[in-house]
């Protein structure tokens, strides 16, 4: 490892055990942050240049050195490694390399606390910007599906006992609302976090008139985080507002494919996948496996385990503790866990397809008891004699069809008045903001 640039001439060797413990895994870690913390440093570089720390030819140099570093790591000529602390100790490495005294200038004002707090920042606000796309397409392909299939029957379930019966469009539009309030969440929590951290340093500012409002809008942020205290404090709290708001996306999937685990079955075979989205087995020639959707369905463990993980660190005093580091390991593997589950989560609902002769055939006559009970209650009848009455009385249920049930379900939301419309309208003013 090269010398820590928090090294000073006075300063005894680190053992190397001990700096090994304390880097953990933050070369590897960091190469889906560096990105990030390269366009950060040239909005700094710019604030540097605005308060007459750096010249107009300085600065120039010192962008364009940036971006030849980003083209450096993308073939491979420049590789974060374990010659470094972190890919903050990297860039200045980089800088001083090929800048001399000129790359040493960089990191006036700033400290690596502000650094890493603005590229995670940076590196979440693009992820929930990816979730809103995938939640976006989610939410089109289920309202396709509902509208392809609003009275197809199927039967509906409490308790997984047979309840009455029910519908696919039903079924679909129900996760499209879900995912229209998810998206809704995504949207306000990149509200939420969207303030630029640059420019608090170790949490206390710094006797220069940094040109905070200069760099928020060179990083695109809607609005600076103003106190250098809570700037730190705030670490860990957005990180967890971003995994509760992708979870959600992940609870609803983790639903939608725990149905289709039991639809697939030979037991229900109500639904059939395409050979695309199936596996098969290594011993039993006969096999067609749904490993995506069970894999899809444990996806929320990951993102649980992390926010149970943040919330454990996060037992803290106010200010930057190193206690804080360990919060970036499970952050980033339950964000691309998320984003890689919520990406194909379209795709498999527009590859499910619906059995309909098996769907009609799991309806039996005690499923329309509810309607037959409903009907007395409507024309007179107190409703729990009415429920009394038909509990006697299945034997009256035989001539019904599944048919006649949806298409009397006409109350707001039910399956003969899906209310895809105002879903849609809803949607849209989510896709508008």
């Amino acid at each position: 490892m090269s010398s820590p640039i928090w090294q000073k001439n006075t300063t005894a060797t680190v053992d190397k055990t001990i700096m090994e413990f304390m880097a953990g895994e933050d070369v590897i870690l960091d190469q889906q942050l560096i990105g990030y913390d390269i366009e950060a440093s040239k909005a700094h570089v710019k604030s540097l240049q605005a308060i007459a720390i750096l010249n107009e030819q300085e600065t120039t140099q010192l962008i364009e050195q940036l971006d030849q570093l980003l083209k450096d790591l993308a073939d491979k000529s420049f590789i974060l490694d374990h010659r470094f602390e972190d890919c903050h100790s990297a860039i200045e490495y980089y800088l001083v390399e090929k800048l001399g005294t000129l790359g040493k200038k960089v990191h006036l004002g700033r400290s690596r606390n502000d650094q890493i707090s603005v590229a995670t920042r940076l590196y979440l606000k693009a992820s929930l910007e990816q979730a809103v796309v995938e939640a976006k397409k989610a939410i089109s392909s289920c309202l396709e599906q509902a509208h392809n299939t609003q009275l197809d029957v199927m039967p509906g379930y409490t308790h997984m006992q047979r309840a009455v019966p029910s519908s696919c469009g039903l079924w679909f539009a129900g996760f499209a609302e879900a995912m229209i309030d998810n998206l809704q969440s995504l949207q306000a929590t990149i509200k939420q976090i969207d303030a630029n951290p640059l420019g608090t340093a170790a949490g206390y500012g710094v006797n220069l008139p940094l040109a905070r409002q200069l760099t928020t809008e060179e990083l695109g942020f809607e609005r600076m985080q103003i106190n250098p205290i809570y700037t730190q404090n705030s670490r860990g709290k957005f990180e967890l507002a971003v995994l509760f708001s992708l979870s959600q996306c992940l609870l609803d999937i983790r639903r939608y494919c725990w149905d289709l685990s039991l639809f697939t079955t030979q037991e229900f075979d109500f639904v059939s996948l395409p050979d695309e989205m199936t596996t098969g087995s290594s011993i039993m020639p006969n096999k067609r496996n749904p490993d995506l959707v069970e894999l899809m369905r444990a996806s929320y463990a990951t993102i649980q385990a992390a926010m149970v993980e943040l919330q454990s660190l996060l037992s803290l005093p106010s200010g930057y503790q190193r206690d804080l580091q360990f919060t970036k390991g499970p952050l980033l593997r339950a964000v691309t866990k998320a984003l890689q589950t919520m990406h194909l989560f379209p795709l498999l609902i527009a590859g499910t397809s619906f059995k309909k002769t098996n769907l009609k055939a799991a309806i039996d006559p005690p499923m329309y008891a509810t309607d037959f009970a409903v009907e007395l209650s409507a024309k007179g009848m107190p409703f729990r004699e009415a429920y009394k009455q038909v509990s006697e009385q299945y034997n009256q249920l035989e001539s019904r069809t599944p048919e006649q049930s949806l298409e009397q379900r006409v109350s707001p939301g039910a399956c003969n008045n899906l209310m895809l419309e105002e879903l849609q309208n809803r949607f849209n003013q989510l896709i508008e903001k």
